[in-house]
């Protein structure tokens, strides 16, 4: 039997319903399970990062990662030339090589010819 366009819109409609209620029931759970792991290990909001402090100031013990030091980088291009071509092109030797010196290899020249 061929279904029109409005039953299956209603089924549709029912399935979304019964899905909906269906994870409602799984979060309630997994709601629970985080709740007595927050009371079994005595966790803050600042233990969770969503709290206003510092991370790892908590009551749980736990080492949490450190933000990244804000020091100056050097930028590849300050980086000192370890490798020059003819033309100019130069590379400080570290990260992929370039494509100029991946070339100049692959037609038989060697690295150590363009060390500065």
């Amino acid at each position: 039997m061929t279904k029109t366009y409005d039953q299956l819109k209603k089924q549709i409609e029912a399935l979304s319903q019964q899905a909906e209620a269906v994870r409602r029931k799984e979060v309630a759970g997994v709601v629970a399970r985080i709740k007595e792991a927050i009371q079994a290990y005595e966790l803050t909001a600042e233990d969770l990062g969503f709290g206003s402090g510092r991370a790892g100031t908590g009551k749980s013990g736990a080492k949490k990662a450190r933000p990244a030091a804000k020091g100056r980088r050097r930028s590849a291009a300050s980086a000192t030339p370890r490798y020059r071509d003819p033309s100019g092109n130069v590379w400080g030797g570290r990260g992929p090589r370039p494509k100029w010196l991946r070339e100049a290899i692959a037609s038989g020249r060697k690295l150590e010819e363009f060390a500065v």
